[in-house]
C-alpha cells in the first residue's frame, strides 16, 4: 500500500514512511492510494471473526512489507485486550439471537481500555506498529502531540517506556478537565519518556505549534519529530476498523435495517476513520455529526461553505477545535464533491446549555451516565432522528468514561461520579509538568533540556 499526499498524488511513501514522517513534504496529509472494498460475502466472513483478528485482516490492506499478517495479528491482539460493548441506555448489549430485547438504539461504548477513551484502539495500534518499523531500523525518535484532553494520555500510555522514544504532549494550560490533567501529567511519574507541557493558549495553539515544528525543516530534522496526532495516518486508519467489525454485527442481528452513526466531533478523525470503513464496504447508511459551538463542519454540511475560525471553550473541550485537521482528508474521499459529502453526513451542533440539560434528563429517565461529549453526539442522533422518516438502527459513539470529567459531570447530575481504578491511581500522583507560552523557540528549548 502507498499513500499519497492530498496535496499533490505525485508525492508518495509507503506506510511505514508515511507513519514516521507524519505529514507529507509539501505539507499536506497523508491518504491511502487505494481502498479495498470488501464484499458482502467476506464481510460475513469477518463478522464471524475476533475484533482483533477482524483489525489485523484490515489493516493488511493498509501496510507495508515490514509487517507480515502475523506480526499484523500479534499487534491487533496485544492492543485490543479490552472490550467494546454495544450498550442501551437500559444497560442491554446487543445480541445476534435476541435483538428485540434491545431495541435499536445503542451506546458504542470505546471508553473501556486503558486510559478510557476511544483514543486507545488507534494510539494502540499505532504505538505498536511505529516501534516495530524502528525495531528494524534502530531509530531514535521524539513524538510531537496536541491534546484538548484525552488523544495525549492515549498516546502517552501507548509509547510509555518504548525504546528510542520521547514523546511531547502539549495540551491547553487550564483547557481539560481535573481529570484529564492529572492523567496527562502523571504518565511515568515524570522519570520516564513522556513530558507533559501545559501551553498558555488555546487547542488551535497547541496544535499550531506542532505544525510549525514540523514545518521548520532544522528542528524537525534536528529531532527527528513525528505526529501522533490525527495528522498521522497511523492514527486515523485504525479509526476505521471499529466501526466495520462492529456494523457487521449490527448487520447480523438486524438484517436490512438502515444503521446510522452519531458521532460528536472536534479534529474530524473518527469521523474519517468511518468513512474509510464504509469504502471497505461496512454496512453503515450514514454517519450524524454532533458539534458543540465549534462547529465549522456543521456549518459546511449546511452550505457547502467550510469557514475555520478559532475555538471557543466549552463543556465537551476535546471537540473545542475551530480548524478541524481531516477536514481536507473527507473532501479527498468525496472528491470535493460537497453533494456527496451531504448525502453521507448529517449534522447538528449544540450550546452547552443543552447540553447539561440532556445530560441531566437521560440520567433521571434511565440512570445511563455519559460524558459531555457522548451527550452532544446523543443529542445530534436524536435529533437525525427526528429529522427522517424511517426506522434504523441508531448507534451514538460514546467516546469517554464521564469520570473523565468528574467534576463537570458530577456538577450536572449531582451524583457521585467514582473514579475508575486507573484514573485513581493518577489522581494519588504528583504532577510533573512545564508550563510554556505558545512560541516556537520555547518549544525547541524545552524539548533540548528534556533529551539533554
Amino acid at each position: 500500500m502507498f499513500y499519497n499526499s492530498h496535496k499533490n498524488p505525485l508525492i508518495s511513501a509507503t506506510f511505514s514512511k508515511a507513519l514516521l514522517a507524519s505529514l507529507a513534504p509539501d505539507g499536506g496529509l497523508w491518504m491511502p492510494a487505494s481502498i479495498k472494498e470488501y464484499s458482502p460475502s467476506e464481510c460475513a466472513e469477518l463478522s464471524a471473526r475476533s475484533f482483533a483478528d477482524c483489525a489485523a485482516e484490515l489493516a493488511s490492506n493498509f501496510v507495508d512489507n515490514k509487517f507480515t499478517k502475523a506480526d499484523l495479528q500479534n499487534i491487533c491482539r496485544d492492543a485490543y485486550d479490552f472490550p467494546m460493548p454495544l450498550k442501551t441506555v437500559d444497560g442491554y448489549e446487543l445480541d445476534s439471537a435476541t435483538p428485540e430485547l434491545a431495541g435499536n438504539a445503542f451506546f458504542l461504548e470505546l471508553f473501556h481500555g486503558p486510559t478510557l477513551a476511544f483514543k486507545d484502539f488507534a494510539a494502540r495500534f499505532m504505538g505498536r506498529a511505529a516501534s516495530h518499523i524502528m525495531q528494524k531500523k534502530g531509530d531514535r525518535r521524539v513524538i510531537l502531540v496536541a491534546t484538548s484532553g484525552d488523544t495525549g494520555g492515549a498516546i502517552g500510555d501507548a509509547f510509555l517506556n518504548q525504546d528510542g522514544i520521547d514523546v511531547f504532549i502539549l495540551f491547553p494550560n487550564g483547557g481539560v478537565s481535573k481529570v484529564q490533567e492529572q492523567q496527562l501529567t502523571t504518565i511515568g511519574g515524570g522519570k520516564a519518556n513522556v513530558h507533559a507541557i501545559a501551553v498558555d493558549g488555546t487547542f488551535d495553539d497547541c496544535q499550531q505549534l506542532v505544525k510549525d515544528a514540523f514545518a521548520d525543516k532544522k528542528m524537525s530534522k534536528e529531532f527527528k519529530l513525528m505526529s501522533a496526532n490525527s495528522i498521522n495516518v497511523g492514527r486515523v486508519i485504525p479509526q476505521s476498523f471499529y466501526y466495520f467489525w462492529t456494523s457487521l454485527q449490527i448487520k447480523a442481528a438486524y438484517g436490512n435495517l438502515p444503521i446510522v452513526y452519531s458521532i460528536p466531533s472536534g479534529n474530524l478523525g473518527n469521523l474519517t476513520g468511518g468513512l474509510i470503513a464504509k469504502a471497505m464496504g461496512a454496512p453503515i447508511d450514514r454517519f450524524v455529526i454532533g458539534n458543540n459551538s465549534n462547529n465549522p463542519f456543521v456549518e459546511y454540511l449546511e452550505s457547502g461553505e467550510y469557514i475555520p475560525r478559532p475555538s471557543v471553550p466549552t463543556l465537551s473541550n476535546a471537540m473545542d477545535i475551530g480548524r478541524p485537521n481531516n477536514f481536507p482528508r473527507i473532501l479527498k474521499l468525496y472528491k470535493n464533491k460537497f453533494e456527496d459529502v451531504q448525502k453521507v453526513c448529517w449534522g447538528a451542533s449544540f450550546s452547552d446549555a443543552d447540553t447539561e440539560r440532556h445530560m441531566r434528563r437521560v440520567h433521571t429517565e434511565t440512570g445511563y451516565v455519559m460524558c459531555p461529549h457522548t451527550a452532544v453526539g446523543h443529542m445530534a442522533m436524536n435529533a437525525f432522528a427526528q429529522d427522517v422518516d424511517i426506522d434504523f438502527v441508531q448507534v451514538t459513539v460514546a467516546t469517554a468514561h464521564p469520570a473523565k470529567f468528574q467534576d463537570s459531570v458530577e456538577r450536572i447530575l449531582r451524583t457521585d461520579v467514582p473514579l475508575p481504578p486507573a484514573l485513581q491511581k493518577a489522581a494519588n500522583m504528583e504532577k510533573v509538568v512545564e508550563i510554556a507560552a505558545p512560541e516556537l523557540d520555547v518549544l525547541r528549548n524545552l524539548i533540548e533540556i528534556k533529551l539533554s
